[in-house]
């Protein structure tokens, strides 16, 4: 058990988590640490979750030691940051924009089951029903480790609450997922790479969100990557978080280009149509939710819907953790 604890030690980065407890520990020494509100409350959630795994692993006996092999499975090098979900409409109007919109509420709910702070950077609402592209920052222990397992095509078959005649469609969504890197990422931008434009918010925020161009967005012209952020009350807020988004996006990219196993950091980028699916969930002729990846499957997809992802990720965890095993 004692070589099964060490080795186990050594997977979850044990002494790491314990200097990254001590390194938290002292910013909140400081007299100002509570002047950034949202900061200081993003730490104190990483201090109470980096300390739980600490403790029960101190404490761990046999038993327990199942339970922390499975927090081994978040070992991946950006699995600790936060993460940035983009969630975009298939080819199908009104349809796939209604499924878009369902899916940015099921990875909502599913963060805010976890207990993380989700904010709603940017979202274009369909004409008739549903949204055509949101962006999400979902902010959390592992966050990014969880959710990178969402990144993909993801297909809905249901019957059509917007066709008369009742009949079965099939509709696409397409959602992309990078790591938080914040300020920390090693990306230099060229201003004149960039394409700003401004404009009026369209969400929520107060009156003056509402009535001046205060919602940016960035588009960097040498990959086509664009990044829209209106939840700021600021234009020099939203261009600031735009940016830094930008920057966690290109670093990806790059990392992306240099690594064999793309879908270890977001996914391949594939189009939102038939035949590129990692997900089908199929409400109508009959109730199933299947990961073609791992084969995982649901027969409550009103559950899987309402967040219930927990299953579906370890079983990508797993998935990777073999194949990197039977690639050594």
């Amino acid at each position: 058990m004692e070589e099964r604890k060490e080795q186990l030690g050594e997977i979850l980065g044990i002494n790491a988590k314990k200097s990254e407890i001590g390194a938290i520990k002292k910013q909140m020494a400081d007299p100002n640490f509570w002047r950034d509100h949202q900061k200081a409350a993003h730490l104190s959630k990483k201090l109470t979750a980096l300390k739980n795994v600490v403790d029960r692993f101190e404490a761990a006996g046999a038993g327990d030691l199942d339970a922390l092999e499975k927090e081994a499975l978040f070992s991946g090098e950006y699995d600790g940051h936060d993460a940035v979900l983009s969630i975009h409409a298939g080819a199908g109007g009104t349809e796939a924009q209604d499924w878009a919109a369902m899916l940015l509420r099921m990875l909502t709910r599913f963060a805010e089951k976890k207990g993380w702070t989700v904010t709603l950077l940017d979202q274009t609402v369909g004409e008739e029903a549903g949204i055509k592209s949101a962006t999400l920052e979902v902010s959390g222990y592992n966050a990014y480790g969880h959710l990178k397992s969402e990144a993909g095509v993801h297909r809905l078959v249901r019957i059509s609450p917007f066709d008369a005649d009742k009949a079965r469609h099939t509709s696409f969504a397409l959602v992309e997922v990078v790591p938080d890197l914040g300020e920390a990422a090693p990306v230099e931008i060229d201003d004149k790479d960039l394409r700003i434009d401004v404009y009026r918010s369209s969400g929520h925020g107060g009156q003056s969100v509402n009535t001046t161009d205060s919602a940016v967005r960035i588009t960097h012209l040498p990959t086509g990557i664009v990044v829209a952020v209106q939840n700021e009350r600021s234009q020099l807020q939203n261009k600031a978080k735009a940016l830094q988004i930008l920057k966690s996006k290109l670093y990806q990219k790059q990392l992306a280009s240099q690594v064999a196993q793309v879908s270890e950091l977001k996914g391949e980028h594939r189009s939102a149509e038939w035949g590129n699916q990692i997900r089908s969930y199929v409400l109508q002729p009959y109730q199933q939710v299947k990961d073609h990846r791992t084969g995982f499957t649901s027969t409550d997809p009103q559950g899987v819907l309402s967040g219930e992802l927990d299953n579906f990720i370890e079983a990508y965890l797993v998935d990777i953790k073999s194949k990197k095993s039977s690639h050594q």
